[in-house]
């Protein structure tokens, strides 16, 4: 029979094919024999040490075919190939090129007590194979070298491939591969290693069934190298009369050198001569060839090592010499007495100083081992109670079979017939039988939590490798923004220059402009577990990453925007991101408290915002069950003389998002329902202009439009002031002055050159504070900013209105015309992508202000005001008093009925 399971199929693939046809790589045989008498064995049962080679792990095996109907036991060659960490397997031991390969590195090990002798299983992830060793005992000792050689190489890449050191190797290193679960197996010599590989090959590896019909040129090959013969090496085709000089003992050194040798020593030096095996340099030159390179790479490494810190040593040597040369040379250099004096003064308190340092480490490390000792002592009465455990059950076990044997001596003395003893005997057989399975699945449970173990070893160690990797891809994905950001606004500020260059460069400039427009801000494709997704057209909620603006100039912030917005977010992720996430996971039961306010201020994670604002909406506003849905039901029976401005504002809100750029939009449906209810919820009110867009924003955080309802009633009756949103807009002109009161405080310079430029501050900043920012601010920013609104109150506005000047204030100052200053406060929102930074100069930098000095203001600010409507209705009603006087009918006789329509 021949071969023709399916295990060749992929072994095709991952196996090596010769160098050339004529020049076959060096068979397993002539390695065989080059190996000498101390290096034959297969790998030890211990871990190998760093110093010494570990050897070659082969040996034959019976592979199962996994295709009927030839699905039969094949006798094969397998040998360990740690650079690859492949297992590959040959039809004899003098094969040239292997049959297939199974990849390790991936692969789990498993065997189970219900199969025949032997038999264990190497699954991959592509597909399993079925082997069977000689005994247990080669069973045994194959699956826990596989174990150690898989750990080692995976180990090993990962150090190599990360360039790092991963927090798992540390303390990986210190444990075994099998973490004690599997005591060493001892290397079954006659079976496994170099030296059964110099053997005969069995009869049913060279059985005409165990010919492989999947490689027919491979078997031509590996027949054609048999025939032909191993070229054997030159060590051992020297002739058995040769003997290599010995080097000469101290005493044959001396007898030389006096011209003299007794004929004892003359007789010893013979006798070694012919004694001494000719295959003494054979071990050496071979051991010297097979020295391993990963342990030369960590000799190397160690010596680098050392060298490193001997220079940091040399380094600090040559830093204190430097440092006292100077103390020296001023002392050398002084002028007078005193300021000798002084410099000795100066080091005599260093010398103090650097004495009490010394003290303080002192004690410290006295408390150490201190702390240490106490430690160790604990640890000592931990293992004293464990082996007084061990020592009760040994106690227990020795009990136990006392009894036993006397019930069993009892049992036979009471059975004394024939049958009884027959009916003792099978319960003895069958009690050993029972025993010796006992002991066969306690070892394959040794086994299998040993394979446990480590491969949730390796899934650590891969994990931590991917996190790093990660980490650093998201670094370089920021660069990458940072770097392209530059490039935009290189372009931007040509773009400023254009009308001053001649038409070629104008035209190469703006054909660059039109790419970089045009140009998708995508990173490639990433996989699904990655902890960061790429960048789309719109974010959580909608809104456009980038948007659509009708002047160039503005395309160009918008994209710059949205690359340092990128950037920063990858930056901080890991860094601040993640614990902040981590604080609000872990968070049960919200409660006003000062972390829930630290943690609010910096951002609310877009899982957890809807909860919380549902959660300060109700601490303010009672919801009552049927009241929203019987808003509806008056909105349908009645038109409200509001409705239609809000059916005008309601297709111009919030265009740069897509859930209302439909006008079919179940979102439209929802804010106009909404809009309705709140006319008729505050009649006082009714609808004003603005109220739509905060409507929006609640809406696409709640999703719910009963909640989006409750969030408006609570910004506009509980939060903002009263009159906010009056027929006069009496709060958000008040605000307004309040405003200004705090801006010429915190911002004296820019006070002073809007002052001096005519610049009027309420142009810029009356819509921000009418709609809380919305349309003015990133969403990313936006969301943040509402985030301490809502908690806050609207001292928040007043300290991010401040801080988005402060922000660019030497941007503007640069700014000296008035056009200049009005157009570049229209867009300068748009240039800032750093949220973090923005929130710290709103609480940390600007010397906040509380929430009762804004109140005070208010109230000086509404009084002037209300003085002020008074004299302008005085005002108003002299004038229309003085016209009615005008059309009096005396006055009207010298008028025409033509001079009237003019």
């Amino acid at each position: 029979m021949t071969e023709t399971d399916g295990n060749d199929k992929v072994a095709d693939v991952r196996e090596e094919p010769p160098k050339e046809a004529g020049a076959p790589a060096k068979p397993l045989y002539d390695a065989a024999v080059a190996e000498t008498s101390g290096h034959g064995t297969a790998a030890t049962a211990d871990v190998p040490s760093p110093a010494h080679k570990p050897t070659q792990l082969c040996g034959y095996l019976y592979k199962l075919g996994m295709k009927a109907p030839l699905r039969a036991w094949k006798c094969r060659f397998f040998s360990y190939d740690g650079k690859k960490c492949h297992l590959l397997y040959y039809r004899t031991a003098t094969d040239v090129c292997p049959l297939g390969s199974i990849d390790l590195h991936a692969a789990t090990f498993h065997f189970s007590m219900e199969a025949e002798e032997g038999i264990f299983e190497i699954k991959t992830p592509t597909k399993p194979y079925i082997l069977k060793a000689t005994n247990n005992h080669a069973k045994m000792y194959w699956l826990q070298q596989l174990q150690r050689k898989r750990w080692e190489y995976c180990n090993n890449a990962s150090k190599l491939q990360t360039g790092m050191i991963l927090p798992s190797d540390v303390t990986d290193n210190h444990h075994s591969t099998e973490g004690d679960f599997l005591s060493p197996v001892k290397t079954p010599t006659e079976v496994v290693g170099l030296n059964f590989a110099l053997m005969p090959a069995p009869q049913e590896s060279t059985a005409l069934q165990n010919i492989s019909l999947k490689h027919p040129w491979k078997e031509i090959q590996n027949t054609v190298r048999n025939i032909c013969g191993p070229k054997p090496p030159q060590t051992i085709s020297k002739s058995v009369f040769h003997f290599q000089e010995a080097e000469p003992t101290t005493e044959e050194v001396s007898a030389k050198q006096s011209g003299k040798m007794s004929p004892s020593l003359n007789f010893a030096r013979k006798a070694r001569k012919r004694n001494e095996s000719p295959t003494s340099s054979q071990e050496k030159n071979s051991h010297e060839k097979n020295n391993s390179p990963q342990l030369q790479i960590q000799a190397i490494t160690e010596e680098l090592k050392s060298q490193k810190d001997l220079v940091k040593l040399l380094h600090r040597a040559l830093e204190s010499a430097q440092e006292e040369k100077r103390a020296c040379t001023e002392y050398l250099h002084a002028p007078e007495e005193e300021d000798r004096l002084e410099l000795i003064r100066h080091k005599v308190r260093q010398i103090v100083d650097l004495r009490q340092r010394g003290e303080v480490l002192e004690q410290e490390k006295l408390e150490l081992e201190q702390c240490i000792g106490l430690k160790e002592s604990h640890i000592g009465e931990l293992k004293e109670h464990v082996q007084l455990l061990m020592e009760k059950n040994s106690a227990k076990q020795q009990v136990i079979m006392k009894q036993n044997e006397q019930l069993l001596i009892q049992i036979d003395k009471e059975n004394t017939s024939s049958v009884g003893r027959e009916t003792l005997q099978r319960q003895y057989r069958k009690i050993d039988s029972l025993m010796d399975d006992i002991n066969a699945y306690k070892t394959q449970n040794q086994f299998l939590n040993s394979e446990i173990h480590q491969v949730t070893r390796l899934w650590r160690n891969t994990a931590e490798k991917e996190t790093a990797l990660l980490m650093k891809c998201s670094y370089l994905e920021a660069r990458n923004c940072q770097i392209e950001s530059k490039y935009l606004i290189a372009l931007r500020k040509l773009q400023e220059v254009l009308p001053y260059l001649d038409a070629e460069y104008s035209e190469v400039i703006k054909r660059l402009i039109e790419d970089a427009l045009q140009s998708d801000i995508k990173s490639p494709r990433q996989p699904s577990s990655m902890h960061y997704s790429p960048i789309s057209e719109y974010d959580d909620y909608g809104f456009m990453i980038i948007p659509e603006y009708e002047v160039e100039h503005l395309k160009l912030l918008a994209k710059i925007q949205a690359l340092e917005i990128r950037s920063n977010k990858l930056l901080t992720h890991d860094v601040v991101d993640k614990p902040l996430r981590i604080k609000w996971n872990n968070m049960g039961e919200l409660s006003h408290s000062v972390e829930l306010k630290t943690l609010v201020r910096c951002g609310i994670p877009t899982e957890h915002r809807k909860r919380v604002w549902k959660w300060l909406t109700s601490q303010r506003i009672r919801i009552c069950d049927n009241h929203y849905k019987d808003l509806l039901r008056k909105c349908e029976n009645a038109q409200h003389p509001a409705s239609q401005q809000i059916e005008l504002d309601i297709h111009r809100t919030l265009t740069n998002n897509k859930n209302f750029s439909n006008p079919t939009s179940e979102f439209i449906q929802k804010l106009r329902r909404v809009l309705l209810a709140f006319s008729w919820q505050n009649p006082t009110i009714g609808y004003c202009q603005g109220l739509n867009r905060l409507a929006a924003l609640a809406l696409l955080v709640l999703e719910d439009e009963e909640s989006a309802f409750y969030c408006l009633v609570d910004v506009v009756e509980n939060i903002m002031p009263a009159e906010y949103y009056s027929n006069n807009l009496a709060g958000s002109q008040v605000d307004q002055r309040v405003f200004k009161d705090f801006f010429s405080e915190k911002l004296p310079r820019l006070s002073t050159h809007f002052e001096q430029y005519k610049i009027d501050l309420s142009l810029i900043t009356f819509n921000w504070l009418l709609v809380v920012f919305i349309d003015s601010l990133v969403s990313d920013i936006l969301l943040r900013l509402w985030d301490a609104f809502l908690y806050e109150g609207t001292k928040v506005i007043f300290r991010y209105a401040l801080a988005i000047f402060k922000y660019n204030e030497e941007e503007i100052l640069k700014l000296t015309e008035e056009t200049e200053i009005y157009q570049y406060l229209s867009f300068f929102t748009k240039t800032i992508c750093d949220g973090r930074k923005l929130m710290n100069i709103a609480f940390n930098d600007m010397n906040p202000f509380p929430m009762k000095l804004v109140r005070n203001r208010r109230a000086v600010h509404m009084e002037k005001f209300k003085v002020e409507l008074v004299e302008l209705e005085n005002l108003k009603r002299e004038y229309m008093k003085s016209k009615q006087d005008l059309r009096s009918p005396g006055n009207d006789m010298g008028v025409s009925d033509d001079d009237e329509d003019t």
